[in-house]
């Protein structure tokens, strides 16, 4: 579990793929500090696992479905990355609860400066657009950010100087794909009315050859 309050950006040391899935090296600092083999990071809002841990450096093992579901698959040597350890009980809870359960990725379709505020608009699937209501929650790559407005096929965000400067919102640009994870309280909510037999079940995505194709994995 995490909050949303990333703790620094990583840079993608090496990006090795094979037919299980890739092998990520991540350059970083502050979440080295104390890091232990089996433990959980957000990259970029995805949940993952430590394999090895070295001193400026750590590796993790991506599976060909969390390659499909996230922008993971689309990183090369040099990129940045979002980063934040798990939560520990006693930690304050700065942002929202995120489970680092990608849901999906969006588009960033508008950027723009308003004083000191980054605006920025992002196309969101209908299947995490469900879960949207102003003022409510939503990760963007590893990001607690409030929602400003939900627009037809998508939302809007304001992002702070802070938030822009230690994190990658602030170096995206429109067509840039990010990993959204939305609110956990609607999907609970969601699933509680499914089994009531008040809403249908909502179809999963089908990881196959198609699939891997469509998102250039293959």
């Amino acid at each position: 579990m995490f909050s949303g309050i990333v703790e620094e950006m990583g840079v993608i040391k090496s990006l090795v793929r094979g037919l299980a899935g890739a092998r990520l090296s991540i350059l970083a600092n502050t979440v080295l500090k104390g890091l232990q083999p089996g433990e959980s990071v957000s990259v970029s809002g995805a949940c993952l696992t430590a394999s090895d841990v070295g001193e400026t450096d750590f590796s993790i093992d991506v599976s060909v479905e969390t390659l499909g579901l996230t922008t993971l698959g689309m990183l090369t040597a040099g990129a940045t990355v979002n980063l934040e350890r798990a939560l520990k009980l006693n930690d304050r809870l700065g942002g929202h609860l995120v489970t680092g359960h990608v849901d999906g990725t969006g588009i960033l379709r508008e950027r723009a400066q308003t004083g000191n505020t980054l605006l920025l608009a992002f196309e969101v699937p209908e299947s995490i657009l469900r879960y949207c209501i102003l003022k409510g929650s939503i990760t963007v790559d590893g990001v607690s950010l409030t929602i400003n407005s939900v627009l037809e096929q998508g939302v809007s965000v304001a992002v702070i100087p802070h938030t822009a400067k230690v994190t990658t919102l602030g170096i995206k640009q429109p067509g840039d794909a990010v990993n959204l994870e939305s609110d956990l309280i609607g999907k609970y909510v969601e699933r509680l009315l499914q089994h009531s037999g008040k809403l249908p079940e909502k179809s999963t995505p089908v990881i196959d050859r198609d699939y891997l194709q469509k998102h250039g994995l293959t």
